[in-house]
């Protein structure tokens, strides 16, 4: 019996252990942050375009923090907004050429970060 309470408390302290980490790694998952300078040379954007895109990308990443600190039933709505957002405001800034070299950037983050 007393093996029984032992073994369980292990396994309850593990699992516990493991959904913190889980927690921790979802939310690094969720940071958007990028090196402008190179999306800028990536995408070949001018100064007014790289000063826009700047903003864009900072609103998207602090509304992706925002989607990794909510609840877990309410996260993919939210980053389902923050990337529809995004996407409509890169759109308005940038030509077709870039527009679609950064829809490949994008998807393939979202991919590559777990969250598509």
């Amino acid at each position: 019996m007393l093996l029984l309470v032992a073994a369980t408390m292990v396994l309850t302290t593990s699992f516990a252990e493991t959904e913190e980490q889980n927690a921790v790694k979802n939310v690094e998952n969720y940071d958007m942050t990028c090196d402008m300078r190179r999306l800028a040379v990536t995408l070949g954007l001018t100064k007014d375009q790289m000063e826009i895109v700047n903003d864009i990308q900072s609103n998207f990443n602090e509304k992706m923090q925002t989607a990794a600190t909510a609840d877990f039933e309410e996260r993919a709505e939210l980053v389902d907004q923050a990337v529809t957002k995004d996407v409509h405001d890169m759109y308005r800034v940038l030509n077709n050429k870039q527009f679609n070299t950064y829809m490949t950037l994008l998807n393939t983050t979202l991919r590559n970060k777990g969250l598509k």
